[in-house]
């Protein structure tokens, strides 16, 4: 026990975890006939629900870098910032109605058989290597980071270490018992940090309107909000000009304004919900109907994120502008922790549960993926072709439990700099490295028939190269702010392009290069998948789903622009 966490703290905390825990074994009693099942372990025997689809997708997808990065960038940036949220729902109707259908037609259960399946075995295993390092040294890294550094603010600051492997530790449990027990314990994860998420929220507003003499009510607390930072509540980051902040300029290197709009945003969702084993795994397995659902209700529920995890931030910026809060400890990144702080006895413990839901779901979704490309596009077809179900099973635990350990090995001092950069844009930025090559690949792969395999080895490598060249080199080339306002100084001694805009050009250099050597190779392409229009149709209901998401997202952006 200690200043800021009561006894009834760690109580709620305690019965989080054991109905988690006892949940997950529940689950994993009842596969136990199919312990030593490749299928079952790696993807839930193809038996998930709709709610459970979605519930998990949204448990994964929600962490650390949501709860502590989004709600820091809601302190930096404002309501901006909830575009992530936004245009992600609709990517994930853009992924139910045209990329899960191709996926499930061609029988795809990983990302780099899809790229076997449609380009070669050389393309395959340059992504699978790819995507581990990703997922371990970026992922896996900050999500473990800026969780323990957000938890152990509220448990006194001395155990960051020990709430580290705590984390690593809860989440090796879960993901340990298979794709199943992982999915199914989301449902209860997604449940918490909504309900904390809400809660924070909640009374991050009550508070506000209590120190403006408003009233301890919501709805007052967050026209206190509007009112003290109007800034704060547009959808928009305007472009610099001479007379501009660092501090403005710093936003709009962030989030470019419209810019963001025309490429970088839509290459990082569809990208991160389209082409990615992390979240698509969920859905790999299941039928056509039951698949567009979950995708569907999880569109539904990202609505609903940025209340949860960036307007916490916000009330934390009035809060610290008038001298309410005390100086935050991080930065940023110590907006949310600051504002858990307000919460009474009993509800920080719920907060807590739900940002520690939060991580390990995340954490467990991970490492499941890891270990699933790691036994099926590595181990199995390189280092033991004849490897039976129970070898794969025992070969995914070990490295699911490798790749764990590497990353609270870099984690452990920071080795990576997540801190000097903000979680959520650290992330955003460095997977973006990769996005555009392997977006332009999965796009032109899934609807050209003409797209060969060099191409797309050739995009992916290029597309890597030219986000190098655009984020660290051509900075220096377009470091004036008289040429076509490209690049602003960083406030540390540079010039810096917005990443979105880099991903942008990489992008379309990219698919240009991608295109240019395809036209050079054969016409018709013997790997190339068959596509019809049967494939695309959608029923009434997910019609009534998809139309109800894009008037939701239309008023939002109606009210905010």
């Amino acid at each position: 026990m200690n200043q800021n966490l009561a006894f009834a703290d760690y109580a709620v905390f305690i019965i989080y975890f054991i109905v988690v825990s006892t949940y997950g074994y529940t689950i994993y009693r009842k596969r136990e006939k199919n312990e030593h099942d490749a299928k079952a372990y790696f993807l839930a025997e193809g038996t998930l629900t709709w709610w459970a689809i979605g519930a998990s997708l949204i448990a994964s997808n929600i962490s650390a870098e949501q709860f502590i990065g989004m709600s820091g960038e809601g302190f930096f940036l404002g309501i901006a910032v909830a575009a992530y949220e936004w245009v992600a729902a609709i990517a994930l109707i853009i992924v139910a109605v045209w990329f899960i259908p191709v996926y499930l037609k061609n029988k795809i259960y990983t990302m780099p058989q899809f790229l076997k399946t449609r380009y070669n075995e050389s393309t395959a295993l340059i992504m699978a290597v790819f995507w581990l390092f990703l997922y371990v040294f970026v992922n896996l890294t900050s999500i473990l980071y800026l969780g323990a550094v957000a938890i152990n603010g509220l448990a006194g600051g001395e155990y960051l270490h020990v709430i580290m492997i705590g984390l690593a530790v809860f989440a090796l449990l879960i993901s340990l018992g298979g794709m199943k027990v992982v999915a199914y314990t989301d449902v209860i994860q997604v449940a918490v940090l909504i309900i904390g998420g809400l809660v924070t929220s909640y009374i991050a507003l009550t508070t506000v309107g209590h120190y403006f003499g408003v009233g301890e009510n919501a709805i007052a607390g967050f026209k206190v909000l509007m009112r003290e930072a109007p800034e704060h509540f547009k959808m928009i980051i305007p472009k610099p000009t001479a007379t501009s902040s660092q501090n403005d300029i710093n936003k709009y290197l962030t989030f470019p304004g419209m810019l963001s709009y025309l490429a970088g945003i839509w290459i990082i969702n569809l990208n991160y919900w389209g082409c990615n084993q992390y979240i698509t795994q969920r859905a790999l397995g299941a039928d056509l109907q039951t698949a567009r659902t979950g995708i569907l209700f999880a569109g539904i529920l990202k609505l609903l994120m940025p209340l949860i995890v960036m307007l916490p931030g916000i009330a934390a910026y009035v809060l610290y502008e008038n001298g309410h809060l005390p100086q935050l400890v991080g930065g940023k990144d110590g907006a949310y922790s600051a504002v858990l702080t307000f919460l009474p006895t009993g509800l920080k413990g719920l907060s807590v549960a739900a940002l520690t839901a939060a991580i390990v779901a995340s954490l467990a979704g991970k490492v499941n993926s890891i270990s699933t490309i790691y036994t099926l596009d590595v181990h199995k077809k390189y280092i033991q072709k004849d490897a039976t179900d129970r070898a794969q099973v025992n070969i995914g635990r070990y490295a699911i439990f490798g790749a764990m350990v590497l990353a609270v090995l870099f984690t452990w001092n920071d080795l990576l700099g997540i801190g000097g950069v903000g979680g959520f844009t650290y992330i955003q930025k460095y997977t973006g490295f990769i996005s555009p090559g392997v977006f332009a690949m999965f796009f032109l792969g899934m609807f050209w028939k003409r797209t060969t395999g060099t191409a797309a080895i050739v995009g992916v490598i290029a597309g890597f190269l030219l986000s190098v060249l655009f984020n660290e080199f051509a900075p220096a080339l377009f470091g004036n702010e008289t040429l076509l306002y490209t690049a602003y100084t960083n406030g540390k001694g540079g010039f810096e392009i917005p990443f979105h805009i880099c991903m942008g050009l990489s992008f379309m250099f990219t698919m240009l290069l991608m295109i240019g050597i395809s036209f050079a190779g054969p016409k018709v392409n013997p790997k190339a998948f068959e596509l019809d229009a049967e494939m695309f149709k959608v029923k009434p209901q997910t019609t009534v789903l998809i139309v109800i998401t894009l008037l939701i997202i239309f008023a939002l952006y109606a009210k905010f622009w």
